[in-house]
């Protein structure tokens, strides 16, 4: 008799559980049933919150801490991760530069700088690694990545040929000569995949200025200018042989980050998730997988849009292999025929306040009395048979 294999792959149950703990109470839910179920457990996430951790996690890396740049120039404490074999940085661009690095009367993207995102990858790349996995969601900038470059080794001149010495929002507009002499052969060398979860291009009406600036402390008269100073760094970029990136999706990523790594990294923009599961080697971990457990801490309407669920559930369907998701909470008039998986579990037993739903310890219980349910339910009740 072959041996059953469950992949274990869930996000984080957000203010509750981590992806990796999670995993490991789906282990225990199964080993609960039978001891001769083979679980593989992955942690994973779809670029917000707790990605880096669910990465350096399945990467089996390690914490790095550095002090950099923050949005205004303030000197801050970041942190990111290496993996285990010393190749691939884990970061996420708002440790350095993210808007809740800034407080809320002081938000201004005319002055805000995506430089210390520059100087933690510049410490990554010192210390080895030759491939970044970096998400740029929560920024507090709108400098096109003019900040996050500078510390990468570009200089920007403006047109009476002074150099523009950090990057800012405010310098967008100034900017007329690109200068890459002064970057590294290990930049170059360094292959860049970056989580991006918007379409935005990277100026106009639809694009980073217009659509994100105002969150981050823009005025409406800021806001013109910013895209206009985008506009134009756009068109020097181009004339320096670089790529269009003006109407590229994805570009206006981050206040024109997402364009920066495109036009100067030839980085490639990737949704969250996938990203993550091509990182962790996913589609490899589903070969010979009788079942994939997935979740999140609640499943609705927004699940199909990028998820961690969805994202797993699209991996399986591809490999033959089903999947069933558990969570904290499920809107059922959102879900129409389980989107596409085997089932949608909610994890309560029973009527509970949010507050005893989300203590680890219960949750924890909950998962695995939920998963050994549908071990029972799916390979029969010692785990050694498909009963459906």
């Amino acid at each position: 008799m072959n041996r059953k294999r469950v992949v274990a792959a869930c996000d984080s149950f957000k203010g509750c559980l981590g992806s990796a703990e999670i995993a490991a109470h789906i282990a225990a839910g199964i080993r609960s049933v039978s001891t001769d179920i083979e679980v593989v457990e992955v942690a994973v996430g779809d670029g917000g919150e707790g990605t880096a951790d669910a990465l350096v996690s399945s990467l089996g890396g390690s914490w790095h801490e550095v002090v950099v740049t923050g949005p205004l120039m303030s000197r801050i404490k970041a942190r990111y991760g290496i993996s285990a074999n010393g190749e691939t940085a884990v970061m996420e661009m708002s440790c350095a530069s993210g808007l809740t690095l800034v407080s809320e009367p002081e938000r201004n993207p005319w002055l805000t700088t995506t430089f210390g995102t520059g100087e933690i990858i510049a410490d990554a790349i010192r210390k080895g690694c030759r491939r970044v996995l970096i998400g740029i969601g929560g920024s507090a900038t709108n400098d096109g990545g003019l900040g996050m470059l500078t510390a990468l080794g570009y200089r920007f001149y403006d047109r009476s040929g002074q150099l523009i010495e950090i990057g800012a929002g405010k310098d967008l507009e100034r900017v007329a000569r690109i200068d890459d002499s002064g970057v590294s052969q290990s930049v170059k060398e360094t292959k860049f995949i970056v989580a991006c979860d918007v379409d935005n291009p990277f100026c106009g009406r639809t694009g980073a200025a217009y659509v994100f600036g105002r969150q981050k402390g823009g005025d409406e008269e800021m806001i013109e200018r910013l895209d206009n100073g985008m506009r134009n760094f756009a068109e020097v970029i181009v004339g320096s042989g670089r790529k269009d990136i003006i109407e590229i999706k994805g570009a206006g990523a981050a206040g024109g980050l997402g364009g920066a790594f495109l036009a100067f990294l030839d980085a490639e923009l990737k949704p969250g998730i996938e990203m993550v599961l091509d990182a962790i080697g996913f589609d490899d971990l589903l070969s010979g997988a009788d079942l994939v457990i997935t979740g999140e801490g609640r499943i609705d309407g927004q699940t199909e849009f990028g998820k961690t669920p969805e994202g797993v559930r699209r991996r399986g369907v591809k490999a033959g292999v089903p999947v069933v998701a558990v969570c904290g909470s499920v809107d059922t008039p959102s879900i129409k025929d389980e989107n596409g998986f085997l089932a949608i579990l909610p994890i309560q037993s029973g009527p509970v306040s949010l507050q005893e739903a989300m203590r680890p310890e219960n949750a924890g219980v909950n998962i695995e009395r939920t998963v050994a349910q549908i071990v029972r339910l799916y390979f029969g009740k010692n785990g050694n048979t498909n009963s459906i």
